[in-house]
């Protein structure tokens, strides 16, 4: 019968294994900051920089504690989050606020949210309307401080807020949408309530804006999408003719859209494009004014549009030039006038955030479906009680 090991001997075991264990930790820790930089000595740079792209992006937070190399590339951003665009590896996030200057992003995969730090705002910027999009890896919130226009950006590479580049023209109630790394805008309002036709481009990469051809149609309160790589402004406010009463044109309704080719630089004007609605008793203007913009998104290179008064989920021919109901929004997808619903293609999902709201009670949904054959079949990602809808809502692929 073989004797049992005594505890002198456990101890001395034990104390060698977590010697062998530092050891390791060492040797990953020197290979990973030594002058060569190539993160896993043993894979080389190149193989350790695409085990490092196919991480998930919530784990980075933890891999940049490993050591200097590591937390270097990961805080720099740039190479690694072009090699994920690269190998076409891309997490699509949800970034809101129901809370004006504090943000939160939710990862739709792992059904997490994370909050982001609060902007460095004014009070001024914090009480007043905002909007945002999402381009790279930065965030841009856009409001409206004492004297002007601004814009903050936030950066998941640092996951911190700075001062962002104001468009030439600063502005509201915007067009926006963003493919990978540049954004577009058009139309809005400037400071003063003049409405804008000029549209400006944004590149990430760069911090630039440089300026677009103008709209063929000035118009606020408008949406934006991207689809089949073009930029699309649809529906809003613009000028009709002069009166009397007014120089400048009285408020018009536009059903009208405009597409923007990148490759041509050209828009082209497609009427009729989003029908508004009638309301009896209420002119058409005074109407459209109560209204959000558009709630408008693509998923594969599809437009749908969630019409909020009927709670309907409707879809774009874009052959026709049509509209056809395909289903229902989700159940507790409630808003005011469409203020507080957020309705965003998330990659491959439709999504829509929003819940119920009243004096002492709230709560958010966030509702998805993955567009296909049939009516829409929504799937509860989460749900969490919120005194306050959505003011803004931003997706965020990278």
């Amino acid at each position: 019968m073989e004797d049992l090991p005594s505890a002198f001997d456990v101890t001395q075991t034990a104390k060698r294994r977590r010697e062998n264990m530092d050891d390791k930790a060492k040797d990953l820790k020197d290979s990973g900051d030594s002058a060569n930089n190539s993160l896993i000595s043993e894979i080389g740079r190149d193989l350790s920089m695409e085990c490092l792209a196919r991480c998930a992006r919530v784990d980075y937070g933890k891999i940049l504690m490993v050591n200097r190399s590591f937390k270097s590339v990961i805080l720099s951003g740039d190479e690694l989050y072009k090699l994920r665009r690269k190998l076409g590896i891309i997490e699509y996030w949800v970034y809101f606020s129901c809370n004006r200057a504090e943000w939160e992003a939710f990862d739709t995969v792992g059904r997490q949210y994370r909050g982001l730090p609060p902007i460095p705002a004014s009070e001024c910027f914090k009480c007043c309307d905002m909007e945002s999009l999402a381009v790279g890896t930065e965030l841009l919130v856009f409001g409206r401080e004492v004297q002007s226009l601004t814009v903050y950006k936030y950066s998941v590479v640092t996951d911190s807020w700075v001062d962002g580049v104001t468009p030439n023209t600063p502005r509201c109630l915007f067009a926006s949408g963003s493919l990978g790394e540049i954004a577009i805008v058009a139309g809005g309002c400037d400071s003063e309530g003049k409405i804008l036709g000029s549209a400006e481009m944004y590149d990430s990469n760069k911090g630039m804006w440089r300026a677009l051809p103008s709209l063929n149609t000035p118009r606020k309160s408008c949406s934006g999408v991207v689809m089949d790589e073009r930029f699309y402004a649809i529906g809003g406010i613009g000028l009709g003719e002069k009166s009397v009463d007014s120089e400048a044109g009285n408020p018009k309704v536009l059903t009208s859209g405009e597409v923007f080719d990148m490759k041509t630089n050209l828009w082209v004007e497609i009427p009729n494009m989003l029908p508004g609605h009638i309301v009896e008793g209420v002119d058409e203007y005074s109407h459209a004014a109560m209204k959000s913009p558009p709630l408008l998104a693509v998923v594969k290179n599809e437009l749908y549009a969630a019409y909020h008064e009927e709670m309907l989920l409707k879809k774009y021919n874009k052959s026709m030039n049509v509209w056809t109901t395909i289903g229902r929004l989700p159940e507790n997808a409630s808003s005011t006038n469409g203020w507080g619903l957020a309705f965003r293609g998330c990659g491959d999902l439709l999504i829509v955030i929003g819940g119920p709201q009243a004096m002492n009670y709230g709560f958010l949904e966030i509702n998805a479906w993955e567009p296909k054959e049939g009516p829409p079949e929504w799937t509860l990602l989460s749900r969490k009680d919120s005194k306050s809808f959505v003011y803004n809502c931003a997706i965020m692929g990278c």
